[in-house]
């Protein structure tokens, strides 16, 4: 699954290409792409026309892009959808995007041949002749529309207003991120994939941040000193804006940003997917653990597990 580094690449790719465009026709081919849209998917496309999309945000793994403009107040007899619910203004909502394990957000001309796995189409109302595509093979990701929260500078969208700021994020509160880690009483990984703690983080760059710091992924958080968790925060902003730097980690195909290219953090990475191979510090050959039914990538001798 997409972590926030790879999320981040996304995000500045819609920021550049479709900020600012404003909505004239949306298709969507299928239904579990919106799901979480409970209205529908005629209710989805005819409130999104005529709406302007505003700066793309994003917080941990979810992307989303504020509407804004009055929009139609329904749509046509002769286009066949007529919405489930027209609001007279379109302040405080937005799109809400979450990629799944295999959602991607491309920007294509309008020209180039449908995906195999093309599920929401939104067409713009300029000459740029680009339109915006939700791609996913296996459907566990998907588009919303929600109400933001209100007050919120970012306009945050209310469903996702539980999930904790992001390690990259200039408002992420190191010193309120230790005490809470503190009070967890729970293991350093579960507490780095938590994302009402901490946002953005899965298990890839968990793993990497916790080699980095030299730290067992079972160390308990309520050992934690302020300068062991400054340490680990580092380690976690370092790998994370390293995978930023190449456009993110990618396994296969699934992953790739709006104009469908890949990363290569893969290359760099020290210790996920790298079992039996050495530790590029001491040479010792990695280890992979189950671990909450995925896996855990560890140096026996650099991350010693903690005392019983």
């Amino acid at each position: 699954m997409p972590e926030l580094p790879e999320v981040e690449v996304v995000r500045r790719g819609l920021e550049r290409w479709v900020s600012g465009r404003t909505i004239d026709a949306v298709e969507v081919r299928h239904p579990r792409a919106i799901r979480r849209h409970t209205a529908g998917a005629a209710d989805f496309a005819a409130r999104l026309m005529g709406l302007r999309l505003g700066t793309a945000h994003r917080r941990g793994k979810y992307l989303w892009l504020p509407v804004s403009g009055g929009g139609p107040a329904a749509q046509t007899a002769a286009e066949g959808i007529a919405p489930v619910v027209t609001p007279s203004v379109t302040h405080g909502l937005a799109i809400l995007a979450h990629l799944g394990m295999s959602g991607q957000l491309l920007v294509q001309p309008q020209d180039t041949p449908d995906e195999k796995h093309l599920r929401i189409r939104i067409r713009f109302a300029d000459e740029l002749n680009t339109e915006l595509r939700f791609v996913d093979q296996r459907t566990f990701g998907g588009l919303s529309l929600h109400d933001t929260v209100p007050g919120d500078a970012d306009q945050l969208p209310d469903v996702i207003a539980h999930i904790a700021r992001d390690p990259l994020d200039p408002a992420f509160d190191d010193a309120a991120f230790h005490d809470a880690l503190r009070r967890r009483r729970t293991t350093v990984k579960r507490a780095l994939l938590d994302q009402t703690l901490i946002s953005g983080v899965g298990n890839i760059y968990a793993d990497e941040a916790l080699w980095r710091s030299k730290l067992h992924y079972e160390r308990p958080t309520a050992t934690f000193t302020r300068p062991r968790t400054a340490e680990l925060l580092g380690h976690v902003r370092d790998v994370m804006n390293a995978a930023l730097a190449v456009g993110g980690t990618t396994f296969d195909s699934l992953y790739v940003n709006v104009n469908g290219e890949s990363g290569y953090f893969e290359r760099s990475l020290d210790a996920y997917g790298r079992e039996d191979e050495p530790c590029r510090r001491c040479g010792t050959p990695i280890r992979r653990r189950p671990w909450m039914n995925r896996s855990s990538y560890f140096c026996p001798r650099c991350q010693r597990p903690p005392r019983a």
